[in-house]
Parts: structure tokens; C-alpha cells; sequence
């Protein structure tokens, strides 16, 4: 009687082992030993996007289309939206609001210039049309017509988001290290 029950003892010993062994990946509490990839200084990120304003209207989406690749950290997207994208793994989706200050500044008074309507094109002057011009030092700049006055025109400067509130329903795609 002894020898079975010692038999049948050490036979569920293995399986309960085999099972435990098998099971332990699964079982570690996140961040102790798992090695899931997360959105973090020098990663590569894929992701998807849908970018809208206040209104809800769509500005701009890549659903369905060639993801948007950049690198953590590497100051390529606005800072707010890649301050929320941090610690996100492969699949995870999240809407974030993106706030002037973090996405593209306020409105800059000082980036108005009015200018003689003679350096404007006049197929150009109307309020909304977007110009292409040249800085001082060749930089391309791309102001747009503010204001048509009488004798002159009113150039904006900013960026055309800035002053805006962003909202991003994003998904991270692919995650993959620095060296890659």
C-alpha cells in the first residue's frame, strides 16, 4: 500500500510541477520579470491616429493606412501627446486631449506681420490662403493671410494648430528598440 500511494505521490508531484512550471510566466505581476515592451525613451513607435479639435471634426487620420513611426523622446511629435503615449504596450489604445501649452503654443501676437499688398500675390488676397515665403535666412515659412485691408495684408505666423486644444484616439502598433 505504501509503495502506491508513495507512486502515485510522486506522479502528482510531477504534474503539479509541470503545471506550476508552465504556468509561472503568466502568473508574474507586471513589471516584476516581464519583459512586455513599452513606450519609452529611444523606442521606435508605430502607431495609429486620428487627430480632431474641439468641433469633433477630423483634422487628420492614418486608420487603415501606413502607420506613423517615430522615436520616444526624440522630440518628434508634440510634447503632451508623447507624454501620454509613455508606458503603452502593443495594442493599446487611449484618447488623449492635448492642451495648447503641450501641443503646438498659443497664439503669438507677435507673430503678425502686416505687409504692403503689393508683396502678395493677388490671386492671395483672401483671409484663410496659405503662403509659402522665405526668412532672411532661406528658411521656408508658410503664413497665412489673417487680414485683407485696404493697403495692406496681415500675415499669421504661427503655426496653424497653435491656440488649438488637440484630441488623439491613438493605438500603439509596434514597439521596437533603439537599435533596430
Amino acid at each position: 500500500m505504501k509503495t502506491i500511494f508513495s507512486s502515485t505521490m510522486r506522479l502528482w508531484s510531477t504534474l503539479c510541477v509541470g503545471v506550476l512550471w508552465c504556468a509561472a510566466p503568466t502568473l508574474a505581476e507586471p513589471g516584476k520579470g516581464d519583459s512586455k515592451m513599452v513606450v519609452s525613451n529611444g523606442k521606435h513607435v508605430s502607431l495609429e491616429y486620428t487627430l480632431k479639435l474641439d468641433d469633433k471634426s477630423v483634422l487628420e487620420s492614418n486608420v487603415g493606412r501606413e502607420p506613423m513611426t517615430y522615436t520616444h523622446g526624440a522630440h518628434e511629435i508634440v510634447p503632451g501627446l508623447e507624454k501620454a503615449l509613455e508606458g503603452m504596450a502593443i495594442g493599446d489604445k487611449k484618447r488623449v486631449e492635448v492642451k495648447p501649452a503641450d501641443g503646438y503654443g498659443d497664439v503669438d501676437p507677435k507673430a503678425f506681420k502686416e505687409v504692403k499688398k503689393s508683396q502678395v500675390p493677388e490671386n492671395a488676397w483672401k483671409v484663410g490662403t496659405q503662403l509659402e515665403a522665405k526668412s532672411p535666412d532661406g528658411q521656408s515659412m508658410f503664413p497665412r493671410v489673417a487680414e485683407v485691408k485696404r493697403d495692406t495684408i496681415v500675415l499669421d505666423f504661427n503655426h496653424p494648430l497653435a491656440g488649438k486644444t488637440l484630441f488623439f484616439d491613438v493605438k500603439i502598433l509596434d514597439i521596437r528598440s533603439g537599435n533596430k
